[in-house]
């Protein structure tokens, strides 16, 4: 049995409903929504409207992680995430995340208000961030990543992509309490698309009841993902239904976490899903 989370004034009881984190991109180039929210006044608009909707969580990215594209800098990162992180503080109560693998931000988003940090390096990329994460007391999300955005879709290859995904953060895990971040505080994440063949995304959506056994909550992201694109042959913004499928199957497996863009939708299907699951 997993110890609840506090964060903030919100309780998150992991098994007893999935919990849904609302992608809340402040960037030009998302993959999905670029450009969209990329002012105060448009995220704080959305930001609403995803609470409407149901999102537990909130996770802000200042810096776009789809494959091939370009890091940003600590200052323009900075720039885009805090001003809108300080406006969503001061009107809203919800957890915050902050989506970033930079230790100068994530001080500085948890400063402004945010609460947990969203790290797609798994503590790899900032050597310093542990120490930021101990000081605030802060959850933290490890993701898997093979290789960098940059670099993450060159022939990524595995010979057991769930086993090896599953001791990738295994070890992410150890690490993390070793540098006094508390298991309690920790959250797995498989990394959907992040250096990872439609074969290999399919693989760990279909296994994804073995993540569990980590003994960590498991967060999910397949949302509008590029393997739904391969299957769907629709664009980012159209492959909402098929982002909702895997979240159905997921959570029926007993996935923790979703991240989602369609956060309307996703309230919906788990809605649905739990239903099933608590029938007598």
């Amino acid at each position: 049995m997993l110890k609840p989370l506090k964060v903030g004034n919100f309780l998150f009881e992991w098994g007893i409903r999935p919990y849904i984190m609302g992608v809340l991109n402040v960037t030009p180039d998302s993959f999905s929504d670029g450009g969209l929210y990329f002012s105060v006044d448009k995220a704080l608009r959305k930001a609403e409207r995803l609470i409407e909707e149901g999102a537990d969580i909130l996770d802000i990215g200042g810096e776009s992680t789809r494959p091939f594209s370009k890091p940003v800098s600590v200052e323009e990162e900075l720039q885009r995430v805090i001003p809108v992180i300080e406006a969503i503080r001061k009107r809203f109560d919800l957890p915050l995340s902050v989506d970033t693998y930079k230790a100068p931000v994530a001080e500085a988003a948890l400063s402004a208000g945010a609460n947990i940090v969203n790290d797609i390096s798994a503590l790899r990329f900032d050597a310093s961030m542990p120490k930021v994460i101990k000081r605030f007391g802060a959850p933290v999300i490890l993701m898997h990543m093979k290789g960098t955005p940059q670099t993450m879709q060159l022939n990524p290859s595995y010979e057991d992509p769930v086993a090896e995904i599953k001791a990738f953060l295994k070890e992410r895990a150890e690490f993390a309490q070793k540098n006094g971040i508390p298991a309690e505080n920790i959250i797995l994440d498989p990394g959907i698309g992040f250096g990872k063949r439609m074969s290999d995304n399919l693989r760990i959506i279909r296994e994804i009841r073995s993540f569990l056994d980590l003994g960590f909550p498991i967060l999910l992201g397949p949302s509008r993902k590029s393997f739904l694109g391969q299957i769907l042959n629709k664009e980012p913004r159209e492959r909402d239904i098929g982002t909702m499928a895997v979240v159905a199957l997921a959570a029926y497996q007993g996935v923790h976490l979703f991240r989602v863009h369609n956060v309307a939708m996703a309230s919906d299907t788990l809605k649905v899903v739990q239903a099933l699951k608590e029938v007598q």
